[in-house]
């Protein structure tokens, strides 16, 4: 297939999807639960206002929000799901008031008894009580003594009761988490609220605003037919889109690696421009930011065994849990990033030859902006936590408690600033090659067009307010997090790694182009529609349901070809002598390939069909799928990526083998480790707790104290220790550049 024919496919997957994308999202405001003026007894009494609700969500926020736990599954995993938490014993609470009623104790009733009044549960609970005409929400007196009693006990537990001391261990939370009553007040409103969206039905429907998620059989939520029904078409649309794509590359295969190699590196010769240079210090900036946070992942891993404190030490009242998660998640996704904008700014003048007057300056400058940025959201996000801020100001320089987009409005919008100038000096640099008609120019155009997506679509965060409705937060959010992250970060690395291979002679370009083309295709044609697969049960209507079912099973397409990618790869390593010296930043991409396969194939489909994920969302299976695909897939590529531009910085000298080696191979044996022994027999454990009990069990104290829990927590270190010494390896090898220790003879 033609490079011409190719583009006017990516084109139409690409308005086709955003357009299905945009047209579901305005859907999704459409039928957004409710949030009413007022939530009112039958007798007329308020017990909470709208307001409150949406002040409480900034309080919840505020205390790191998503990093505490989660709302509708999404979030941290050591305290429990709030909304599950609520519903549960919301439900348990309103049985006993129920048979009170009647004079009697639902414990000691018969089973008959105790079904009759299970039915009466579920009516009072699952009735669509919303008065749209006066805008308010009406519940029973019964029903309003239990949320009393639910206020009671959150208070408690996040404030300073000492009773609450050994669960306030076991789930994190630092003593007086909430300082002030009034706050807690509207805190508790927002649970109660974002509770009653999990076990309300929609009107005219027999499903909750969830879709009958989180799991819990005594309420009777169960999963409704759509689940099973779109979870088995996007199994067969996998199998069918993957045998499509096995005869379109049994049939179009070209050979893409060079009969005649060069005899001599290529690129040994360049010498790198002033701007190509001054990316040194991004490097090592990745470097930095690599120790910093893994430390904070020690910190955070730990206090899953030993809730506030750390060997004895009462960290938790100076780094709190949330703080440190939030550290932990930011700083990868900030390393990550920076690694990649430095690739860009490293091959913008190096495939161009052309260094626009300033560019230098231009790098430098946003150096020190990311810097700013770092430092400063890191900094506000404490701030934010410890309840040193405002609920307007904390929402614009603290924490924002949206997993992967903690920091704050400001910081936000200062990131943004950055990634447009970043995109302004890539443009500058090869404004000149873009102007040129030969081969490069697809992809060329594919590389410019994936950095204008990267710089724009971080804008999505934007798109909520500091009072927005959950469900249209988590919306734009995941255009963040999916779209950005694990979207076109993914189309940019790809043709990075062809334009590398191309520019040391080894791939043709034409075939390379059609490679990266349409393994471009075949990745958005699912990655797009996928965003709808992290909102399957974030209060969306079934529609979206539907279509993140088929689209994300389309993702794993591209990846049955992955073995046949990193053996390409290691082929290339062997292709001639000069290659060896390369060997590296080629093997980076082999384990990429792998970890592709496994993190984000493997684990990742594991949990995205709508019948596993409803049990499963928000367990230690998602925290599996995390650690394989963002450090794994994006943090090891980032890696290699850095190896080749430190490759081109000291081009004369070969590297030291053992040193890089080790840094490599332990790097990767520990996450496989980590993840295997640890991570995923939690996981799996949670699962059958979260079938055969119900969601909230899987995430309570009463489960994940138990001795095998603590067990396989602590089985974490022999993985962490070893990923810890890769990546210390790392860092000292990249140090060691600079030094001598890492360089050997002349190549």
């Amino acid at each position: 297939m033609t490079p011409k024919k190719l583009w006017t496919w990516l084109a139409a997957v690409i308005i086709a999807s955003f357009a299905v994308l945009i047209y579901y999202g305005v859907d999704i405001y459409r039928k957004i639960p409710p949030i009413p003026e007022k939530v009112i007894t039958t007798e007329g009494q308020v017990l909470y206002t709208g307001q409150d609700v949406k002040d409480g969500q900034n309080v919840w926020q505020s205390i790191g929000g998503q990093t505490v736990g989660s709302i509708w599954g999404h979030g941290a995993y050591i305290a429990p799901d709030w909304t599950a938490d609520y519903l549960h014993r919301e439900a348990v609470l309103l049985l006993d008031e129920l048979a009170k009623k009647d004079n009697k104790v639902y414990h000691n009733l018969p089973d008959e008894e105790q079904a009759r009044y299970k039915i009466l549960l579920q009516k009072e609970l699952r009735t669509n009580t919303f008065d749209e005409a006066s805008n308010t929400i009406v519940i029973s007196p019964e029903r309003a003594k239990v949320q009393r009693e639910l206020a009671a006990y959150y208070k408690k537990l996040f404030m300073g009761d000492p009773s609450m001391n050994k669960l306030r261990d076991a789930y994190a939370i630092p003593v007086n988490t909430v300082k002030d009553i009034g706050r807690m007040e509207k805190m508790n409103a927002f649970f109660a609220w974002s509770t009653w969206v999990c076990i309300t039905s929609r009107p005219g429907d027999n499903v909750t605003y969830t879709n009958n998620w989180p799991h819990d059989e005594l309420v009777g939520n169960t999963p409704p037919s759509s689940l099973h029904m779109w979870s088995g078409f996007s199994i067969l649309m996998l199998l069918a889109c993957l045998g499509i794509l096995v005869f379109y590359h049994a049939r179009n295969k070209e050979e893409e690696i060079k009969e005649e190699l060069p005899l001599e590196d290529p690129l040994r010769n360049m010498k790198p421009t002033p701007s190509m240079k001054a990316t040194l210090k991004y490097i090592w900036v990745v470097a930095l930011l690599i120790l910093v946070q893994m430390l904070a992942g020690v910190v955070t891993a730990h206090y899953g065994v030993e809730g506030s404190a750390f060997y004895g030490i009462p960290l938790d009242q100076y780094l709190p849990q949330s703080v440190s998660r939030s550290w932990h998640v930011q700083l990868a996704i900030f390393w990550i990033a920076t690694s990649w904008l430095a690739t860009g700014l490293y091959i913008a003048p190096a495939v161009s030859g052309y260094e626009p007057k300033y560019q230098k300056l231009g790098v430098n400058v946003l150096f020190g902006a990311l810097l700013i940025v770092v430092l400063g959201s890191l900094t506000g996000q404490w701030l934010g936590v410890m309840q040193k801020l405002g609920l307007v100001d904390n929402f614009l320089w603290g924490h924002q408690g949206y997993e992967y987009i903690e920091l704050g409005r400001i910081w936000q919008i200062l990131l943004l600033v950055g990634l447009v100038l970043w995109l302004i000096l890539m443009l500058r640099a090869l404004m000149p090659a873009l102007k040129k008609k030969d081969e490069n120019r697809h992809m060329l155009t594919l590389f410019v067009l994936a950095s204008v997506a990267i710089a724009m679509f971080y804008g999505a965060g934007l798109m909520y307010g500091r009072q927005t409705h959950m469900a249209i937060a988590e919306y734009w959010r995941w255009w963040v997090v999916h779209l950005w992250v694990e979207g076109f970060f993914e189309v940019f690395a790809t043709v990075v790694a062809a334009f590398l291979f191309t520019r040391l002679g080894l791939l043709r370009m034409k075939s390379a182009t059609n490679a990266v083309l349409f393994s471009t295709i075949i990745f958005l044609a699912g990655g797009i529609l996928g965003t709808f697969h992290h909102l399957y049960f974030s209060a969306t209507p079934t529609a979206v349901l539907a279509l993140g079912a088929t689209f994300s099973a389309l993702e794993i397409v591209p990846l049955v070809l992955i073995g046949y990618e990193a053996y390409h790869n290691y082929q290339l390593s062997k292709s001639t002598k000069w290659i060896k010296a390369y060997k590296w930043p080629i093997y980076c991409f082999i384990a990429m390939c792998f970890w592709n396969f496994l993190g984000a194939g493997i684990f990742g489909f594991a949990i995205n069909p709508p019948i596993a994920l409803y049990y499963i969302q928000g367990l230690n299976t998602t925290a599996v799928h995390g650690h394989a695909a963002l450090f794994g897939v994006y943090g090891i590529l980032g890696i290699g990526l850095m190896m080749f531009m430190l490759r081109g910085l000291y081009p004369e000298r070969q590297w030291n083998d053992k040193l890089i080696g080790w840094a490599f191979w332990l790097t990767n044996i520990g996450l496989l480790v980590m993840v295997t022994i640890s991570l995923l027999p939690i996981g799996i454990m949670q699962s059958v707790a979260s079938i055969k009990e119900g969601y909230w069990y899987a995430r309570s104290a009463e489960f994940m104290q138990t001795d095998i829990m603590y067990f396989l927590r602590w089985m974490r270190v022999p993985g962490d220790i070893l990923l810890a010494l890769g990546e210390l390896l790392l860092v000292i090898f990249i140090i060691g550049l600079k030094f001598g220790w890492s360089l050997k003879e002349k190549r």
